[in-house]
């Protein structure tokens, strides 16, 4: 798959040190095997933990042109930690995903293998077609996310699987057009990133991915973040 192509990662963190070294590991693995030219963008809010020093550490190892580390002062949000780490991208594609391992970097390959297929806009993973599938989630947390993505989907009818998934492959300048015409910054930012993307037009396709619960730290959905969702939904479809 050699090409001119370069992908940029876009990795939000907060709390990840023990994370971050097994992600990037792989990350680089991944993009090595298969001849592809990348760099990561670590945006870190703020972490207590020493999510930084560790960065610091891997662009030793792996060199600061391919590992960049881009912190900002505090919790900012994941819409915002985007739009952060999007300034820094000197690829022409952009991967965003999680740094928890919710999201194998093996499945990049496959993605990046689709995109290329029919010159899509964005490529967006997938737990809920093909072979994708959630574990270690308890029942009660499937069906609040199946459910939310439901709920989503009969109003937004956007024709995406997988609304509120986090590991997607854009174009950059599509990315980059998409963000400037999102409003929330919350939960409901990746849901609305998907709808406007199809609002303008943009083609979408999905890789079907297993999405694996945290292996370190709190998940973050409380029910709080629930009713924020639902609001969220609405409100998107009463403005797009």
């Amino acid at each position: 798959m050699a090409s001119k192509d370069k992908y940029s990662v876009l990795l939000p963190t907060y709390n990840e040190r023990r994370n971050l070294p097994i992600i990037t590991w792989l990350l680089a693995k991944t993009f090595t095997e298969h001849n592809l030219d990348w760099e990561l963008i670590i945006v870190d809010d703020g972490s207590p933990d020493g999510t930084q020093e560790v960065a610091r550490q891997l662009q030793r190892a792996y060199s600061p042109s391919r590992i960049l580390l881009k912190p900002r002062a505090g919790k900012l949000g994941l819409g915002t930690a985007y739009v952060h780490g999007l300034q820094f991208a000197t690829g022409n594609f952009v991967i965003i995903m999680d740094a928890d391992f919710s999201h194998h970097p093996k499945f990049i390959a496959e993605m990046i293998r689709l995109q290329k297929s029919k010159n899509y806009d964005i490529v967006t993973g997938t737990r809920y077609a093909g072979d994708g599938g959630v574990y270690g989630w308890d029942l009660k947390r499937k069906l609040v996310s199946r459910g939310a993505n439901l709920f989503a989907d009969t109003l937004l009818r956007p024709g995406v699987s997988d609304l509120t998934g986090s590991f997607r492959l854009y174009k950059k300048e599509v990315l980059t057009r998409v963000i400037g015409s999102t409003e929330s910054k919350g939960y409901t930012f990746q849901m609305e990133m998907m709808v406007r993307a199809k609002a303008m037009g943009y083609s979408v396709a999905e890789v079907p991915i297993s999405f694996v619960d945290r292996v370190y730290g709190e998940s973050k959905l409380g029910g709080d973040e629930i009713v924020e969702y639902a609001k969220g939904v609405l409100n998107l479809w009463l403005k797009v």
